[in-house]
């Protein structure tokens, strides 16, 4: 779901840039650097995830796993994605610096929404059945979250001219609703039965 770069207005790019700098600041100061490792893991798997892309108008189509990633990150999404982010623009030249700030805030925000939202309800589940939801939301939160604030961008941006691509945007990302969703459960239900530890 990157923006590509001459897209966007310049406020609008300032804007992106400030609200990630202040989540990168703070998701730097919350971090807990005895679990580097992880925060490490999942932004590896953010990284190949948005690799596989397809280019659907000015955006791409491509699996987030932004959900699962920000339910044990917390703010830490937000560094975290940066990295991937910025070695996506340098070796695959995906999205850009310019439109850096946005992409990451499209990314990392409804990851963030995940942890405030899911991670109270999966400490607390008990049944399969509750990991299973907690994994769904998790898929449906953070890409419905992503192509939402893309929208919102896009609609702000340039208004009715971007009104057809924002649909093509919503509609593509469709199928990313369940893959997404289905990644997120495997992982829950593999962690329950292998490091239950790491759910609480």
């Amino acid at each position: 779901m990157h923006l590509s770069e001459g897209v966007l207005h310049s406020s609008t790019l300032i804007i992106g840039a400030v609200c990630a700098v202040v989540g990168v600041a703070i998701g730097l100061k919350k971090m807990n650097y005895e679990h580097l490792s992880i925060t490490a893991l999942f932004a590896s798997a953010f990284f190949v995830a948005s690799t596989i892309h397809i280019p659907v108008g000015i955006g791409s189509v491509h699996l987030i796993l932004n959900g699962i990633a920000g339910l044990f990150l917390g703010w830490a999404v937000f560094p975290a994605f940066l990295i991937a982010l910025v070695l996506q623009v340098l070796l695959f030249s995906f999205g850009g610096f310019a439109v850096l700030g946005v992409n990451l805030c499209i990314m990392a925000l409804p990851a963030l929404a995940v942890r405030l939202l899911v991670f109270p309800m999966l400490r607390k589940a008990t049944t399969r059945k509750g990991l299973i939801l907690s994994g769904v939301l998790a898929g449906v939160i953070g890409v419905g979250g992503s192509a939402l604030i893309a929208s919102l961008v896009l609609a702000f941006d340039g208004g009715k001219a971007y009104g057809d691509l924002i649909g093509l945007l919503l509609v593509s990302h469709l199928p990313v609703f369940v893959v997404d969703s289905l990644v997120s459960v495997g992982v829950i239900l593999t962690l329950a039965k292998m490091m239950p530890e790491a759910l609480k």
